[in-house]
């Protein structure tokens, strides 16, 4: 943006958990902070905005509007959803705060303001990346859009500007962003039908505490708050600084001389001069030893209310504000134009009204609190145990979307993992698979509309091991992939070490010739494991015999329920795996297949372009097993790829970590729901997840369906408190008595 010969350029950033960070944490990111200060370039003006901004509730009603699959048996269901949503909205302040820096210098042209620009976003990008704090580029219409979402307010609705069309038909960006009018008033200004005001801090305290910023924001007002900052070049801060000492130096020589004339030889340096001698030795030590900058800093803050009595309100109680922190805010006076102009991220600043301050003093003004998560198409999890704004996840967005639900018996594990699982059958188009080896997902699939399939030795459900896709292998070849899921079943079935290469290799035959024809479309019927057993007896080496004579418990034997041909209907679009009744013999090899026919699942919902959530139950089961384990691992690698997000359940964390499988799956998921952990996993998942004292203290004996939500790099305390005198909720607890 260009404004005479200043040009300006504006960058998000995001917020950063400050507010709940230990105090050694606090104190690294305040050192990071006053870093990012110290690198700003001195021949330019930056500009530090944090937004309040009035949350959007389309956000929400996208996700609130029940989809197709939402008949009328579950309009109970939905209806207390978006009760509950719109009441959680009600009591949350409905404010976001979005922070952005501007920097503005003044360029002969603009190839020289590119370069420029160039440099300092690379130099902002490594600084802010060191409190883990991402920064983006703001382009043309991103920045008119802040503009345009002050002005504009409630009455704007959706910006649609485009450059090229407005050019084409003669019109000025200022067109789209201004409001239908505007009045300047010696103390406010009336922009449309709403009042505004700016408002400034006046005078400084000797101590400043870091959460001034903060707490000024959190008032839930539309506002605007700007840390306007003009670095001094230190060669030229320092000789200012020794023209201060040297005058006031001057002054105590002058006085001491008036007091020897008078004879008085023993009289004490006045204590204003003495004070002011040492605040200014202070000054120059911390500029010459200890690195600071000098810095000329203003602090503007602009508030908008529907009516002028609301606004004096604001007004007052923000001043108050400031007042507990023994700041002097004060209204400006015939300059509320220059002083809107200041505080919005244009670049420019207009008042006079600046204060001398060293790095760490202009550092204090910390502009971090906590982490949001309001993204659109998002589900509900609960609210910002901080901001009491909505936390709104959608796993689509992440790297990968998969995670896992941790918490100790009675955390409310089971009620966040149903509370998801019915919030994505209602409002969205996911197809859902669960792994319920507990039966206790039975009642609420039912009410879904989903279907159970029970799996044991004694069950008529039918799973065929063998079952394959099509496009099994991604582009690569299927049987490779398959015989690799077969050599686990037999290594399984034969025991640890048992398969040896030469077993490998007839494995790896025997797989191909089972598959042949079912891959050349001769037939549309997959093999079974008695086929493959039976290929297997018609080879010639001994070893193949003796893998047939394993398999036949599993294929002729009593525990032949893996091979026979699929006689359930798992195309559902809500299926529930009940393997309660799997025994000791099956389960090992049961886990093996269940997940190799959601993979298959999967993988024939990515070609119609469906997601699929799938959420295993007691996932403690999988790794305690080597061979579902690395089954489990792969899966969750390849999920990603085909739309799948895979949700880990498990109280048993620390038995999990001492695989390092789930260790590295831990540690690589985006997503975590980490409601009270006992003392031993809380210290593996701190070191693991690099969460400070403080955040852990969230999940120490921590109520039910209370906890911490990791979404991404993000790490946010939420609250769940579901009404009980609901449908939903007596469907989804798990409480003694409440089910």
């Amino acid at each position: 943006m260009q404004c005479g010969q200043y040009f300006s350029k504006t960058w998000r950033f995001s917020d950063i958990n400050y507010a709940v960070a230990s105090d050694d944490d606090q104190l690294e990111m305040f050192l990071a902070h006053s870093a990012i200060l110290n690198g700003l370039p001195t021949d330019a003006f930056a500009k530090i905005t944090i937004y309040n901004k009035q949350l959007n509730r389309n956000v929400f009603e996208q996700f609130i509007t029940p989809t197709e699959h939402t008949d009328k048996n579950k309009v109970t269901y939905t209806k207390e959803l978006k009760e509950l949503l719109s009441d959680k909205m009600s009591d949350s302040n409905n404010i976001v705060h979005e922070k952005y820096i501007t920097i503005s210098s003044e360029k002969k042209n603009i190839e020289e303001a590119r370069t420029f620009f160039a440099r300092v976003g690379n130099d902002l990008t490594a600084d802010f990346g060191k409190i883990s704090s991402h920064i983006t580029e703001l382009n043309y219409k991103e920045r008119l859009r802040i503009f345009y979402d002050f002005f504009r307010g409630k009455e704007g609705g959706t910006f649609n500007f485009d450059l090229k069309k407005a050019m084409a038909v003669g019109s000025d960006f200022k067109d789209y962003i201004c409001p239908g009018s505007m009045e300047f008033k010696s103390d406010y200004i009336k922009i449309g039908d709403r009042f505004a005001r700016v408002i400034f801090l006046k005078e400084y305290p000797s101590f400043l505490k870091d959460s001034m910023l903060s707490e000024l924001t959190d008032f839930s007002r539309s506002m605007m708050l700007s840390v306007d900052i003009q670095p001094i070049p230190t060669d030229d801060a320092v000789k200012e600084v020794q023209k201060k000492l040297l005058a006031v130096e001057t002054d105590i020589t002058k006085w001491q001389q008036k007091q020897n004339m008078n004879n008085n030889f023993s009289a004490n340096v006045p204590y204003e001069l003495e004070q002011m001698r040492k605040e200014i030795k202070e000054f120059l030590d911390d500029l010459t030893t200890r690195d600071q900058r000098m810095m000329f800093v203003t602090v503007t803050l602009l508030h908008i209310a529907d009516s002028l009595d609301a606004l004096n309100n604001d007004t007052e109680t923000l001043m108050s504000i400031g007042r507990k922190h023994l700041c002097n805010f004060a209204t400006l006076k015939y300059q509320q134009e220059d002083g809107m102009k200041t505080v919005l991220p244009y670049g420019l600043m207009n008042i006079k009204a600046m204060r001398t301050l060293t790095t760490e003093s202009t550092a204090v003004l910390m502009p971090y609190k906590t982490q949001e998560i309001i993204d659109n198409d998002g589900i509900y999890y609960g609210i910002n145990a901080i901001s009491h704004n909505l936390l709104m996840c959608n796993r689509k967005l992440l790297l990968n979307g998969n995670g896992f639900i941790l918490g100790v018996s009675g955390s409310g594990k089971s009620f966040a993992s149903k509370m998801e699982i019915a919030m994505s059958a209602l409002f969205t188009d996911d197809d859902i698979i669960i792994v319920d080896p507990e039966r206790e997902y039975s009642p609420l699939i039912a009410k879904l509309g989903g279907e159970t399939v029970r799996i044991s030795a004694s069950s008529e459900n039918y799973i065929n091991a063998m079952e394959m896709d099509k496009d099994y292998g991604d582009g690569e070849n299927p049987i490779a992939l398959k015989s690799e899921f077969v050599m686990s079943l037999c290594e399984q079935l034969m025991g640890a070490g048992k398969i040896e290469a030469r077993d490998k290799s007839i494995i790896d035959r025997c797989t191909d010739n089972v598959y042949r024809d079912y891959l050349s479309g001769k037939t549309n019927t997959p093999p079974t494991l008695v086929d493959f057993r039976n290929d297997l007896l018609n080879q010639p080496e001994q070893a193949a015999h003796d893998m047939a004579l394993a398999l036949e418990l599993f294929t002729e034997g009593s525990l032949n329920v893996f091979a026979h041909q699929s006689n359930v209907d798992t195309s559902g679009r809500i299926i529930a795996y009940d393997i309660l009744d799997l025994g000791e013999q099956l389960k090992p090899i049961g886990l093996l297949i269940m997940l190799d026919n959601i993979l298959n699942r999967v993988i024939a919902n990515r070609k119609k372009g469906r997601y699929t959530r799938i959420y295993i139950d007691e996932a403690h089961l999988f790794f305690a097993n080597p061979y579902s384990a690395q089954f489990l691992s792969k899966a969750w690698k390849r999920f990603r790829k085909y739309g799948g997000l895979v949700t880990g359940i498990t109280q048993n964390i620390e038995e999990c970590l001492h695989s390092d499988t789930a260790r590295l799956m831990l540690a690589n998921s985006e997503f975590l729901l980490m409601l009270n952990q006992a003392a031993t996993d809380r210290v593996e998942l701190a070191k693991i997840l690099n969460i400070s004292d403080m955040q852990m203290s969230y999940i120490t004996n921590a109520p039910a369906g209370r906890g911490l939500i990791k979404v991404g790099g993000s790490i946010v305390p939420f609250i769940n408190d579901f009404p009980t005198d609901t449908e939903l909720y007596k469907l989804m607890s798990t409480k003694p008595g409440e089910e």
